[in-house]
């Protein structure tokens, strides 16, 4: 990540206003816009963004707004590949508030679900400090509001990322495999590393199947929240992943399963600005109940997502009673950690290289999606007026046996 200052002014050259325009833009354009209801906006609130960031952090970035140049390019200097803007402050209350305003919308019924695009994003904010692109942590606030104001149950966690056996930013060890949450939050955190790049659809679902999946059903969730971070499509220069967009509608798809389809998908990362705006189109128009697509380049997962899976499920198999099968982990003396290892300075060589690879992928536009005519059945009674738009059926008649018992809206 290269931050810069231009014109008196900060600049990033990825995490850009055109991630929200070109996003918005494709809904519109593509008609799920249209079929969205769209959520008002608000600002969080002080109490709000306190639920996940210190009192001395939330005052810090306060004082953003009123800062001089200088000032502002000496508390970015403070922090982790982060900007400081003058509206940065008001920018991240409406990206949390947003989020609230999306938990609220879905847990009180008046949409089923959901997702908010939001920036500056909020995935690597921690508690009493912004990092990586992220001012205030959105869905970690979301969580504990979600906690606080509805009562949902505790929280699991599960994040992949890229990580390159911690050799990757922002090069955490608390992102590998092996830290599964403490005391009673043991098993309720998991880390999924890719350690090495260009995982592909068929990785990304091979981990959906026997990781996540099991677990959530074990869980069992009042809600989901999603950081949906769209640098593991194909093309971005961050992830420098091969998710292709279509994938997204098959993973969306498969977590509205859980509680009962209560999901809130909030933006995260995507810096590819083609395969972002695609991804999330097939998001949306999954949420909306339109059939997936027929998968494409779907491979066997590579031999480093194996083994990533295999650490994952052999580390959690103590507290997920659908892993305690999992075998224990490889005790081969071959292992992709060892082969990274060995690379040594080769990788820090080709990362330029591998960059440009990425900004130059090709990928076909994700095929159309037909959406299916919308039918619903209501009985009334006999002196209630039919809706304008419907058609009434009388059982006597002699129908379709799949129109004698609806009113088809057409």
């Amino acid at each position: 990540m290269r931050l810069f200052w231009k014109d008196n002014d900060p600049a990033c050259k990825i995490e850009v206003p055109e991630r929200l325009t070109v996003s918005h833009e494709a809904l519109v354009r593509t008609g799920l816009a249209d079929r969205c209801v769209s959520v008002p906006v608000r600002e969080a609130t002080d109490a709000e963004i306190l639920l996940a960031h210190s009192e001395e952090y939330l005052e810090a970035v306060k004082k953003t707004p009123y800062m001089s140049l200088e000032d502002l390019m000496e508390l970015t200097r403070q922090y982790g590949d982060v900007y400081f803007h003058p509206n940065i402050y008001h920018c991240a209350k409406l990206a949390a508030g947003a989020a609230l305003q999306l938990v609220d919308s879905v847990m009180t019924g008046k949409v089923r679900n959901g997702m908010a695009l939001v920036r500056p994003p909020g995935h690597h904010s921690m508690r009493s400090a912004a990092n990586g692109f992220c001012v205030f942590n959105n869905v970690a606030i979301a969580a504990r509001y979600a906690k606080q104001k509805y009562g949902v149950r505790s929280v699991l966690y599960f994040s992949w990322h890229r990580y390159e056996h911690q050799k990757f930013w922002p090069h955490l060890r608390n992102s590998d495999y092996d830290i599964v949450g403490k005391e009673k939050g043991a098993g309720f955190n998991i880390n999924v590393p890719w350690n090495k790049v260009g995982m592909e659809n068929g990785d990304y679902l091979s981990v959906f199947c026997h990781v996540l999946l099991p677990v959530a059903y074990e869980f069992c969730p009042d809600l989901v929240l999603v950081c949906a971070g769209f640098d593991s499509a194909i093309g971005d220069p961050e992830g420098e992943m091969c998710a292709t967009p279509d994938v997204f509608a098959h993973l969306t798809h498969l977590l509205m399963n859980l509680a009962g389809g209560k999901l809130c998908a909030v933006l995260e990362g995507g810096y590819n600005l083609t395969s972002l705006a695609q991804s999330v189109c097939q998001t949306v128009q999954t949420l909306l109940g339109d059939p997936v697509p027929r998968p494409a380049s779907l491979n066997s997962p590579c031999i480093s997502a194996l083994e990533s899976l295999q650490c994952v499920r052999s580390a959690h198999k103590a507290y997920w009673s659908c892993l305690k099968h999992a075998a224990d982990l490889p005790t081969s003396t071959i292992s992709t950690k060892r082969i990274k290892l060995r690379e040594g300075e080769e990788t820090t060589e080709k990362g330029g290289e591998e960059e440009k690879d990425a900004e130059e992928k090709v990928w076909p536009e994700p095929p159309k999606r037909v959406t299916p005519p919308v039918c619903a059945a209501l009985v009334l009674p006999d002196d209630v007026a039919c809706p304008e738009g419907c058609e009434r059926f009388s059982f006597s008649e002699d129908l379709d046996p799949l129109l004698a018992s609806k009113l088809r809206y057409g």
